[in-house]
């Protein structure tokens, strides 16, 4: 393994990878997985491309572990149809047989051997010399920017650094898939954030498959290309994060991405991909987003983030649809950066996000957005 930056910047991973294509390295079919009486899985099937981020988001118990741990060869399914790696088929192959390679929230660093014996770890296991060991754990280590830290004692490493040198001993076996479950689970905040930057980072430069597994959105939409939102054994929406952000297909979804305001109505036109809803006698309109064809009458939620909304009255010159909502002033959050506007109207509380106060609270009787911002979806079905 060679992941030592070459005079251009990129490393000999980085070079494979782009030769490789950009086929799908992973596939399952149909997986099932039961704990007793409780479904884990309900017949779940996934691909990832080859190169790709892909996380698996969901609260706990939504089965998004149980999936990494199946790929992994780490648990036995109860029921699966197939699972190909890389091209090969690895339904039955056991873990160690497997063309990937697990990182885990605590690390999993054995505390009596030195950094560079853990890195080696999995190198020894595979009968690779002493000397093609210690040479891939120091390009591994330069790669993770630990250089220097081969002799240190695990116990003598920060967190970061701990994590650092488990990815470097997961990435030196040159897996074609790399699985992290919730990584940085054990990490303080402001670390957790710079090693999301970090792993970004790291997977732009080598073009590796990322599966990775946490129950933060903010994880999944900093880090993601793809985004599998699993809610009770099942996956409820997939998609760029843009998508699961911005384009919910049911009420969980926009409540698990922390969508702050929530309007249930009837339908009561559609209009291609428009639906209009009346709730409490105002009538919105936005983009439909539910899983299944939208008909007039049925129950239906339009959702709108909190910083789409504008106080006041709506511009006359504009050549958008909008909506336009009366409404007295609540309470006034203040968050540091912004202010959080608590609104009552006709459908509900309501909470507007401003930057620049510009209008005295008191002349506030009114909030508009445009429809282009919101989305209306189906509530789910229990």
């Amino acid at each position: 393994m060679n992941v030592a930056a070459n005079s251009e910047g990129a490393s000999s991973v980085d070079r494979g990878a782009a030769s490789s294509g950009d086929g799908q390295i992973l596939e399952v079919v149909n997986a099932i997985h039961r704990f007793g009486d409780v479904t884990a899985l309900d017949n779940v099937s996934i691909a990832a491309r080859r190169g790709e981020f892909l996380t698996l988001l969901g609260e706990s118990g939504s089965g998004k572990t149980t999936l990494l741990r199946i790929v992994a060869g780490l648990e036995r399914p109860t029921s699966i149809g197939r699972i190909t790696i890389d091209g090969a088929d690895a339904t039955f192959l056991p873990a160690n047989k497997r063309n990937t390679t697990t990182v885990f929230q605590h690390y999993a660093l054995f505390p009596h051997m030195s950094v560079g014996e853990n890195i080696e770890y999995g190198l020894r296991v595979r009968r690779i010399s002493k000397e093609e060991r210690k040479k891939r754990a120091e390009q591994a280590l330069e790669l993770m920017r630990l250089s220097g830290l081969y002799d240190r004692r695990v116990h003598q490493l920060s967190g970061g650094q701990k994590q650092r040198v488990a990815l470097a001993r997961a990435l030196v076996t040159e897996p074609a898939i790399l699985l992290l479950d919730e990584p940085l689970g054990a990490l303080d905040e402001k670390l957790r954030i710079d090693m999301q930057v970090e792993l970004k980072e790291l997977h732009e430069r080598l073009g590796l498959t990322f599966i990775y597994v946490t129950h933060s959105q903010e994880e999944a939409l900093t880090m993601s290309d793809r985004i599998i939102l699993m809610r009770r054994g099942r996956i409820v929406q997939e998609g760029p994060p843009a998508e699961i952000f911005d384009r919910p297909a049911t009420r969980f979804v926009a409540e698990f991405m922390n969508v702050e305001n929530l309007i249930e109505g009837s339908i009561r036109g559609v209009d291609r991909d428009q639906v209009t809803i009346e709730c409490a006698g105002q009538v919105m309109t936005g983009p439909w987003t539910g899983r299944s064809r939208p008909e007039v009458g049925a129950k239906a939620c339009l959702v709108i983030r909190a910083e789409r909304l504008k106080l006041g009255a709506p511009p006359t010159s504009s050549s958008e649809p909008v909506n336009h909502v009366p409404c007295r002033t609540g309470a006034t959050i203040y968050k540091g950066k912004y202010l959080d506007q608590m609104l009552e109207c006709p459908a509900g509380p309501i909470k507007a996000r401003i930057w620049d106060r510009a209008m005295p609270v008191e002349q506030i009787i009114g909030f508009w957005w445009r429809a282009a911002d919101s989305a209306v979806t189906s509530l789910d079905a229990e």
